[in-house]
């Protein structure tokens, strides 16, 4: 039988092995078919989605990029309101100028400077320059403006304005800057490839910037600063006892405010020529408003509060009198009468129109032992010693009202009897502010009302009223005014003088002046001087004097402080009463 021969498992293995590759080879060309179409899917799905993010979701960014690219927006500056005196006289103007920004910060250009980059073809922003007509005399109240820095750009005060403008720095200008500075406008041009104009497309007008009407005497401020002339460092403050309003407000060393707000090549006037001088004067300090930042111990002009708390305490009265002993001894310790120290003299028994009217510091050494560090520090801050008074200027120190808690957690040591006697005087721990000083003595000077120190007109406040008995501010009063009198210690205030035949006599406040002009009247007024001591007995001590006058009826009040000038009455006192004598010739 012959046998069947069946399929050599060679051929099998070869025939099986051609049957898979061929169908492997059907299928890859499938997939090289179908892979470039799927690709191409992705590729067109991409794209439309990118048409939609750019056609429609940023529509808009390139709308205005495409835009920006044809047109140019102008800032157009507005006008920064004018700052008045009472009077509606213009203490500072706007003047055209010329701006550019470079690496971030803003370059004032003289006018040729401008003219120059014009013709180059280089892009120069018109724009508005301060003026201060009157740089030194209100440097410190009026303050500055000055570039818009990174920090306030990005606050929200400051979010509509532009890079290249101004802000108020220091003063009213910063005080004020939200009435001050107005509202930019701006322009619309077409421009070509080389960015310049085609035609105008829109314009939207600024709104110029609100004047300020201030309660500052141009005249008065004026002759502050002729009576400080000679003055190192200090500060006057000018009030009207009627309503609390600053007439003027001064501190030396002053500047030229144009300094900020002119190009560099300016040549300030004053004892700072270059804004590098100024800013580098670290001793002195230029840019400190002593007004209001600065606190010292104010001497004798504290013995008003001193006498009215001890009046309130009731263990004084008015016929209550002292012994001038020349000295004081507790324990190891001396305090002596300034009468007595300087001349060997003593002024036998006092009552309070008398220690007010001499200073004399044995009586208040009593006088503040009777009323008690509590009750001496209790009404000190009635009167808004320790505290901001609330003017509308920034900056204001609160100064320092001393107590057994206070020295207790500051210097770690118990108060002691001597403390509270150089308290009673006005010395020791206690620090106030010129202002402070003007403030409590505009109290005095109107008979039993505290204002709230303002600068706006139309801001008016009355603080307190009648928290001292009135027959106790009547001998304060008194004292004020035997003070300025023959007798006393201001000795530039006896028989003040002014010429002036405008001023109606009344026998109270004017009188005819004997052996004088006819035009020539007598002025009564009421003072206390103030000797401060500070530092160590090489350096002299501050200068005080607070005034008011007329007498009766009084319009004004003056404090001056002269740092480290010596005797309140030698040296504050002249300048008081010249700054009087220019208000009341020019009544």
């Amino acid at each position: 039988m012959k046998k069947k021969v069946g399929i050599a498992f060679a051929d099998f293995v070869t025939q099986e092995k051609i049957s898979r590759r061929s169908g492997e080879s059907y299928r890859l060309s499938e997939i090289i078919t179908i892979v470039p179409l799927f690709l191409l899917a992705v590729l067109f799905a991409l794209l439309i989605l990118r048409l939609f993010y750019l056609q429609v979701l940023r529509s808009y960014y390139y709308k205005d990029l495409a835009d920006s690219n044809r047109t140019r927006t102008k800032t157009l500056t507005a006008p920064r309101g004018v700052i008045l005196d009472r009077d509606g006289k213009p203490l500072v103007s706007n003047s055209p100028a010329f701006k550019i920004l470079e690496n971030g910060k803003v370059r004032i250009l003289t006018k040729d400077d401008a003219l120059e980059l014009l013709a180059n073809g280089k892009a120069v922003e018109n724009n508005i320059e301060r003026q201060y007509l009157y740089g030194e005399a209100f440097a410190h109240v009026l303050g500055y403006v000055g570039q818009l820095s990174a920090e306030e750009a990005i606050l929200p005060n400051f979010e509509k304005y532009h890079i290249l403008d101004s802000v108020g720095k220091a003063g009213l200008e910063k005080e004020y800057e939200s009435i001050l500075h107005g509202q930019n406008g701006k322009e619309l041009h077409e421009v070509d490839s080389m960015a310049k104009n085609l035609r105008p497309l829109g314009k939207q007008d600024p709104v110029a910037g609100k004047n300020l009407l201030t309660t500052l005497d141009l005249e008065v401020g004026l002759a502050v600063e002729a009576a400080m002339k000679n003055v190192k460092k200090g500060a006057v403050v000018v009030s009207d006892p009627r309503d609390g309003g600053i007439l003027a407000i001064f501190s030396k060393p002053t500047f030229d405010t144009n300094i900020f707000t002119h190009p560099k090549e300016y040549v300030a006037s004053g004892e700072y020529s270059t804004r590098e001088q100024l800013l580098m004067d670290s001793e002195n300090q230029p840019l400190l408003d002593r007004a209001i930042s600065g606190t010292y111990p104010p001497g004798s002009t504290f013995k008003l509060i001193t006498a009215a708390a001890a009046l309130e305490k009731g263990e004084f009265t008015g016929d209550t009198q002292i012994e001038d002993t020349g000295v004081l001894r507790v324990g190891t310790f001396s305090f002596g009468n300034w009468y007595f120290l300087q001349h060997g003299r003593k002024d036998g028994l006092v009552d309070v129109v008398d220690a007010i009217k001499r200073s004399n510091d044995i009586y208040f050494y009593k006088a503040a032992e009777s009323a008690g560090v509590d009750n001496i520090s209790a009404l000190a801050r009635i009167f808004g010693l320790g505290e901001y008074s609330g003017i509308d200027l920034p900056g204001e120190a609160k100064g320092t009202v001393p107590s057994p808690e206070w020295k207790m957690e500051v210097l770690s040591e118990p108060w002691y009897l001597g403390d509270t006697y150089n308290y009673g005087i006005g010395q020791g721990y206690l620090l106030t502010t010129p202002l402070q000083v003007n403030t409590f003595t505009v109290f005095f000077a109107n008979e039993g009302k505290l204002y709230k120190p303002h600068l706006l007109q139309g801001k008016e406040k009355l603080l307190k009223k009648d928290f001292i008995k009135k027959e106790y501010i009547e001998l304060v009063r008194q004292g004020m005014k035997e003070s300025c009198e023959v007798g006393g210690v201001a000795w530039p205030f006896f028989d003040f003088k002014v010429k002036n035949s405008h001023l109606r006599i009344d026998d109270l406040d004017y009188f005819k002046a004997a052996s004088a002009g006819a035009e020539m009247v007598q002025v009564k007024v009421g003072c206390k001087t103030g000797t401060a001591e500070t530092g160590g007995e090489e350096t002299s001590p501050h200068a005080w004097i607070t005034v008011f006058a007329p007498f009766y009826k009084p319009e004004i009040v003056v404090t001056v402080l002269v740092e480290n000038g010596g005797e309140g009455s030698s040296v504050a006192g002249p300048i008081a009463r010249d700054i009087l004598k220019v208000y009341f010739e020019n009544k």
